[in-house]
């Protein structure tokens, strides 16, 4: 039986934007954990995890998890939003945007809005960790003169 054709949301496209994005025939692919932990370098336990939160809620036949197209596109964003310094709850907050679909324009507003604000905050914190590698820069030199 042929799939569908997927759906492809602006947020679909934005977390895709790297390229590395296999291609995918149609959204009735489904995925299995282990094939989802190795294409994402994760750990099964990862995926357990952001499943006991809420983040992804793959379909079961038995044991066996099956992710959807959806699921897949959803633990791109949970990592990039981890790996970008979101906390748990403001991913769970990412994701109820992406639920949200592209209805209207001002879901990608809150993204971009979020986005931005973690962007000051890497700025700060940036700005933090220069000072601090300055000071101990300083330590070091000192350090090193004394023996």
């Amino acid at each position: 039986m042929a799939g569908r054709e997927p759906t492809i949301s602006h947020l679909d496209r934005l977390i895709a934007r790297d390229g590395t994005d296999h291609i995918i025939d149609s959204e009735d692919d489904v995925f299995k954990i282990g094939d989802l932990a190795k294409e994402f370098n994760v750990t099964l336990r990862t995926l357990r995890f952001y499943e006991d939160r809420g983040l992804m809620t793959p379909d079961r036949v038995g044991s066996t998890r099956l992710y959807s197209l959806n699921d897949r596109n959803r633990l791109r964003l949970i990592l990039l939003a981890k790996r970008v310094g979101f906390s748990l709850i403001e991913i769970h907050e990412l994701m109820e945007i992406y639920d949200l679909g592209d209805q209207n324009n001002w879901h990608l507003q809150l993204v971009l809005d979020k986005f931005k604000g973690q962007m000051s905050v890497l700025s700060d914190q940036k700005i933090e960790l220069d000072k601090s590698m300055e000071e101990l820069g300083e330590i070091v030199t000192s350090l090193e003169g004394m023996l």
